[in-house]
């Protein structure tokens, strides 16, 4: 590993723990404005999508819209069962399912 990788490293390590410690340090003292407080509400969200579309999208660092990209059918599907059910772990487990079964079917 080279000096310029490590000290990259470890400086986003360095700015990951300060910003965390400071919040954990302030603890209750620390009030947020009504604004922030419901902008902070969108960050799992947020999080979430910024992980899973471009494996969706990009499953070997390449755009896949295809119907063979088992990823994205897993999606649909899991899509599809959540705006239906309104069920989150039937929402996982039908995309988790398909995805698999695609997986098995195209040999992908």
């Amino acid at each position: 590993m080279s000096a310029q990788l490590l000290s990259i490293i470890l400086g986003m390590a360095l700015v990951t723990f300060g910003i965390r410690f400071t919040l954990f340090a302030l603890g209750k003292r620390a009030t947020f404005p009504p604004r922030v407080r419901r902008a902070l509400a969108y960050v799992p969200v947020a999080v979430l999508t910024a992980i899973t579309v471009p494996m969706v999208l990009l499953p070997d660092a390449h755009w896949d819209l295809s119907w063979r990209n088992p990823w994205l059918a897993g999606a649909l599907a899991s899509l599809a069962f959540a705006l239906r059910a309104r069920r989150l772990l039937g929402a996982i487990a039908a995309g988790m399912a398909v995805f698999l079964l695609w997986r098995w079917a195209f040999g992908a």
